[in-house]
């Protein structure tokens, strides 16, 4: 119920009452005084009365609507209130996601530079093929001490792997067919010499071009290892 027609309807109880008043002061003889009030709201009362129900009506709708414009304004202001917040929520975990992946990468980073470091010290400290004295023949468990003390020792059993498919640790064994030679069956022989003049009777030379061979093309031995399981060649 509206405004206007709360009113009307107080007016007009109060026109009621005010006339039965009236008429009663009549019926006991007593002169009632004619009250300002009374008229006010009887001319009210006439006013409200003269305003056509339609009107009215659009009163109604009216209110109504300005009160659901109002709930609409609050409800906008409450959803940009709460994207606001879920968009704040959301920057501060991405920025936190952000900062670990960071920080994961630099571990990952520092620990590949520590690793490759360690392996450059091991590479370092192994014996060069120059330290070993001639010798007119050798045997297979001389060869293999040879490259045990060359050859870093996280990477030894690969090359060894691979060197026993390719020769049987024979540092003079030959193919045939293709005339790969040595211990590690060099594709010419003869790219040895990059390692020593005396790459055909010296297995310590074999070993050190076998070696930086694997380390240059497949970054160590066991990555030729690695390789040579799936193709049988390296």
């Amino acid at each position: 119920m509206s405004r206007i027609s709360v009113r009307g309807f107080a007016v007009a109880s109060a026109t009621a009452v005010t006339t039965v008043g009236a008429v009663v002061g009549v019926a006991s003889g007593t002169p009632q005084p004619v009250d300002n009030d009374f008229e006010a709201t009887a001319a009210d009362a006439t006013l409200l009365a003269d305003i056509p129900a339609g009107q009215q009506a659009q009163v109604q709708v009216a209110s109504l609507t300005q009160q659901a414009d109002a709930q609409a304004a609050a409800a906008d202001a409450a959803a940009k209130k709460s994207a606001e917040e879920s968009a704040r929520l959301q920057a501060a975990k991405d920025a936190k996601a952000k900062k670990e992946a960071a920080e994961d990468k630099a571990e990952r980073e520092a620990e590949a530079k520590a690793k490759e470091e360690e392996e450059r010290a091991s590479r370092s400290a192994v014996r060069d093929a120059s330290s070993f004295a001639t010798q007119s023949s050798y045997s297979v468990a001389e060869v293999q001490a040879m490259a045990r003390q060359m050859i870093p020792g996280d990477q030894f059993q690969c090359f060894s792997n691979i060197v026993d498919h390719e020769s049987t640790w024979n540092y003079r064994a030959q193919n045939p067919s293709s005339g790969a030679y040595g211990l590690v069956q060099a594709l010419p022989g003869s790219k040895m010499s990059s390692a020593g003049a005396d790459w055909r009777t010296n297995p310590a030379t074999q070993i050190k071009w076998g070696l930086n061979y694997m380390n240059e093309r497949y970054g160590s031995p066991c990555g030729a290892w690695s390789f040579w399981q799936a193709n049988h060649w390296y």
